[in-house]
């Protein structure tokens, strides 16, 4: 089983940007796994809102064209640099591994994810 660990969050203002760090540890490598991040508050559940696996990158609608996945595979880590920040992407951000699935809509449910990351807030002020 692969462990994460997350890192980056932070408090920026709103239009800044924040890129958050997602380390796989454990005999597994990264390689076998697709990374998902979600992001949570208090007043919603937990939300999907991007996933890498090797071929592809998914990324809900509200994100699109402001946060972008990338990975370093020596590292064993994936990274989601997110740009132009809004207070409403404000959450605490987890990155959750799951195996390879065919269907990408198996990426968009929490329950499909092996591990996840402890979490990093991320803030936005406006």
């Amino acid at each position: 089983q692969v462990q994460l660990v997350e890192s980056g969050g932070g408090l920026v203002q709103a239009g800044g940007s924040l890129t958050l760090s997602c380390a796989a540890s454990g005999r597994t490598g990264s390689y076998y796994y697709a990374v998902g991040w979600f992001r949570q508050t208090p007043r919603k559940d937990r939300e999907f809102v991007a996933v890498l696996d090797w071929d592809d990158r998914y990324y809900i609608e509200s994100v699109k064209g402001r946060f972008t996945l990338s990975r370093d595979d020596n590292k064993n880590t994936v990274y989601l640099q997110m740009n132009s920040l809004k207070p409403e992407d404000t959450a605490i951000y987890y990155c959750a591994a799951a195996p390879l699935f065919s269907d990408r809509n198996d990426y968009l449910a929490a329950t499909s994810y092996n591990s996840w990351g402890q979490g990093t807030q991320v803030t936005v002020s406006s």
